[in-house]
Order: structure tokens, then sequence, then C-alpha cells
């Protein structure tokens, strides 16, 4: 990230990040908060080790056995994990998946190993100072993805902002479903954070 905006001559910047793109936004404000002017996070799949509560701690459980599973079992396990339990889940398209999708499997794995490894400096993230927007869905695992929007406002940021969007979840996100009330909160946000309401 930090190659990218100074290659783009940005000395400070937003930075927006969705489920594990959330995670590594968290990490890069921790470690440098003096190059942010805001941040927004979009479900980010993990948020540091501490503070969890049992439901969380069970629900990681969960994902830990899915490292297991061979990688046709994987995705519909995974993705169950992040919904709540009434929630349907769309079929998948029809046709021959794309390409990619086979390596969709082993980067969930590398992400599982790299959030239970990686030391999260709580102590930074709770300095962070620039307004920080969170976006959740109301179907989402709310032992997950709720838990972890609810410990990042109680725990560290003064200006959190959550903004719930009661239809979408995890994998019917609202950048991709509604894409125009999303864009039109980031602005605000973005606004906010330059002063210039």
């Amino acid at each position: 990230m930090l190659r990218e905006a100074d290659a783009l001559g940005w000395k400070t910047f937003h930075l927006v990040g969705y489920s594990g793109g959330g995670a590594a936004a968290l990490a890069f404000a921790a470690k440098h908060p003096e190059r942010l002017l805001s941040l927004a996070l979009l479900e980010p799949a993990w948020a540091g080790t501490w503070d969890w509560s049992p439901a969380h701690a069970e629900v990681w459980k969960k994902y830990e056995q899915l490292e297991a599973l061979p990688p046709e079992q994987l995705m519909p396990a995974f993705m169950r994990l992040g919904v709540k339990p009434d929630v349907v889940l769309p079929p998948p398209p029809p046709g021959p998946p794309p390409p990619w999708m086979a390596r969709r499997p082993a980067g969930i794995k590398a992400f599982l190993r790299t959030f239970r490894s990686y030391d999260l400096d709580r102590e930074r993230l709770a300095a962070f100072r620039p307004p920080v927007f969170c976006a959740l869905g109301g179907l989402s695992n709310p032992d997950d993805y709720g838990e972890i929007a609810g410990r990042l406002a109680r725990v560290f940021f003064p200006d959190f902002h959550l903004e719930v969007f009661p239809r979408r979840h995890h994998f019917d996100p609202p950048h991709r479903m509604e894409p125009v009330r999303l864009a039109e909160m980031l602005r605000r946000h973005w606004e906010q954070a330059e002063g210039c309401d």
C-alpha cells in the first residue's frame, strides 16, 4: 500500500478495506496512522485476538476446522459460517467457475493462518484518531462480523460510525448490492475527515 501511495504522490489518503482487506486495513492503520485521513471497514474479517466473547471464540474454532476440508467442501462451509443460520445462500452461477476460484480455498487458509499468528498492535490502534466508518450486514453472522464491529466501536476508535445494512450479508455486501448508498456514506465520511462539513 505504501509503495502504491508513494508512486501516486499521496502523502495521506483514505483507506477502505472489505473482509480480509478490512483486516489488512486495520493492520495498516496500526503501523502507519500518520498516512491515513480516514479508515473505512466493510465487515473486516478479523480484528486482533483479544477480548473475544465465548461465541466469537467458538466461531474461530469452526474456521480452524475448515482447513482440514477438501476444497470443494471448504467454500460452502466457509460461506455458511459467515451468515446467520436462516440465511439462504444463492447457488453458484451456472457454468464452470472462473479460473481464479480454484485459488480461493488456499487464499482463505492463508488468511486464517495469518490471523492466528499476526500481532495486531492494540495500543497503536487505540491511538488512531482519524474517523472510522464501519459497514455491517444485518444478515451476517453476529458472533463473527457483528462482534468485530461492536468490539472496534467499544474498545478503540473515538470517532467511530457503524452503519448496518439490514438486508445484506458478507457474501451479498453493500458495495456490490447498494453501491450508490454506500458511496454517499463514504463521501460524507471523507468530507468529514477533510473538514469539509
